[in-house]
């Protein structure tokens, strides 16, 4: 995705990301993850997991999607960006930590590394988030800008996890944006699913601010902001509208919002129906707004989730067995699958 910086637009084909990378060792030997989750090289990944309301399992889903790519042998940092909410490191069964997020964007700590803390799980890290003011929620620009190009540049993981604060406030999107993968997390709720919908459109209108001033399209974002009848609304729109002032900018422009891919993940489906809402979403996301989603799957209403949780563990650690974590092993396994090989790993 990584609409935040972009130095060029990229053909559909080509990898997400290519900021990098730092591939395992072959001779680094790990513990064996689950079933389908094999250690292979790859470039660093940013995965962000949002939504678009609270208490919809993104914490769950983060803290255990690290440590089922722990498991399966790469070096994960979790960050806790939920700057106004942080609970992460309660999911993990880590105490709280001495040193959080504030710490490197308010209290002057270099890198990342030095707010970084152990997990238990072999591979796993945690940069907690922060905790300490009542404007922690409130970065002022120039943390945002730090931070985002901090993560931007992190060399300490082959994957970057960030679980996200809900709602669609501008360093929410913005986090979301730069990710290569950006999960939503959704209930089979008609209030969840609205809510969904509605962060995806705010987190693409805001791709479009980011994208304006490039291909001279301020009036054109400003259309499709508007809320009176006849505002852009579609990627369609958008791209037929720029065609008719600069042909060449147009098929940059659309290759570029092509880009903007969301993973779905339903979470706490309890009947049949449940686990298809995601695909229904896809075709909804498509047919209305000319834009390609990923369903990545359903996981099943478990109590094991929200025991695990009770003790402040993950369920992939307490219950590994479990339908919850089976769920979860086969998100990591479809996340391996999307990314592929790494650049040099295809190398002679």
């Amino acid at each position: 995705m990584r609409a935040f910086v972009k130095p060029a637009p990229l053909p559909p084909s080509a990898p997400a990301s290519l900021a990098g990378s730092s591939p395992r060792a072959a001779n680094d030997v790990s513990s064996a993850g689950p079933a389908g989750l094999t250690r292979r090289a790859r470039s660093r990944r940013i995965i962000a997991v949002g939504g678009g309301k609270g208490g919809i399992g993104k914490s769950m889903v983060s803290a255990n999607l690290g440590v089922a790519l722990a498991q399966a042998g790469h070096k994960v940092l979790l960050v806790d960006a939920d700057l106004g909410g942080a609970n992460l490191h309660t999911c993990l069964g880590v105490g709280p930590p001495e040193a959080t997020l504030s710490d490197f964007l308010r209290r002057g700590k270099a890198n990342l590394e030095e707010v970084m803390v152990s997990t238990g799980v072999p591979g796993l890290s945690l940069i907690a988030g922060a905790q300490d003011s009542l404007d922690a929620a409130n970065l002022k620009y120039a943390q945002k800008q730090k931070l985002l190009r901090t993560l931007l540049s992190q060399t300490t993981a082959d994957y970057l996890i960030l679980d996200l604060g809900a709602g669609t406030s501008f360093n929410t999107l913005d986090l979301f944006l730069i990710a290569d993968h950006g999960l939503l997390v959704v209930l089979p709720e008609p209030t969840s699913v609205e809510n969904a919908y509605r962060f995806v459109k705010a987190a693409f209108f805001r791709m479009l601010q980011q994208t304006e001033a490039r291909y001279g399209i301020q009036d054109l974002v400003e259309s499709a902001l508007s809320t009176r009848e006849g505002g852009l609304r579609t990627l369609h729109d958008v791209v037929e509208q720029v065609r008719r002032k600069a042909p060449s900018d147009a098929e940059r422009l659309e290759r570029e919002l092509a880009a903007f891919r969301v993973h779905l993940v339903v979470n706490q489906a309890r009947t049949d129906a449940d686990e298809k809402v995601g695909a229904a979403m896809v075709s909804a996301w498509k047919k209305f707004f000319g834009i390609d989603m990923d369903d990545l799957g359903a996981l099943r209403y478990d109590d094991e989730a929200w025991r695990a949780v009770r003790k402040r563990k993950p369920v992939l650690i307490e219950r590994p067995d479990s339908p919850v974590a089976q769920g979860l092993q086969r998100i990591a396994a479809r996340i391996l699958t999307l990314d592929g090989p790494s650049p040099e790993s295809a190398i002679p």
